[in-house]
């Protein structure tokens, strides 16, 4: 059986993600989402919140888990007994990071590998800080997220602005 794990912040999960993990869940037997818990940053939504969200946009996939995590996704993989790392990738300039990221992992734990995946054509702009932009400022963001993300999305500002 093989295991994926497909770590990132998700604040929020946008469709972009969405797609990376659709696509995912068709070629592993079992995708663990990792949601980071990453206390250096100030995401919009809490950890609980990413959580929910995910669970609620993968339910159609029995394959696919959401956990939440903090330190080295490599440990996150390990615990979660993975074969692979999950990257998505929009954009050239992503990819020297993520290969960086990658071969210092392959070094930590060479039983891991890293597998990217390009982002479907439409989603290839499309990330979370810009979302969240849009949304701030008022904007259109249907076409960007699920609507049940889009709406606590809509509702999370609306409360911020009170």
């Amino acid at each position: 059986m093989t295991t994926a794990v497909y770590p990132g912040s998700f604040d929020p999960v946008t469709l972009g993600h969405f797609d990376i993990i659709m696509r995912t869940s068709q070629t592993m037997d079992r995708v663990v989402i990792g949601v980071l818990n990453n206390q250096a940053k100030k995401p919009l939504f809490t950890v609980e919140e990413r959580v929910e969200m995910l669970k609620s946009v993968t339910q159609p996939f029995s394959n696919v888990e959401i956990q939440c995590f903090d330190g080295l996704t490599i440990d996150f993989a390990r615990k979660n007994h993975a074969q692979v790392i999950i990257r998505g990738l929009r954009a050239v300039t992503d990819f020297e990071y993520e290969l960086q990221l990658a071969q210092t992992n392959r070094v930590i734990a060479p039983e891991i590998d890293t597998m990217f995946l390009a982002t479907s054509l439409k989603y290839s702009y499309l990330s979370s800080s810009i979302v969240k932009e849009i949304a701030s400022l008022g904007g259109e963001i249907g076409e960007f997220l699920h609507p049940q993300v889009a709406e606590k999305m809509l509702d999370k500002y609306a409360r911020l602005k009170k």
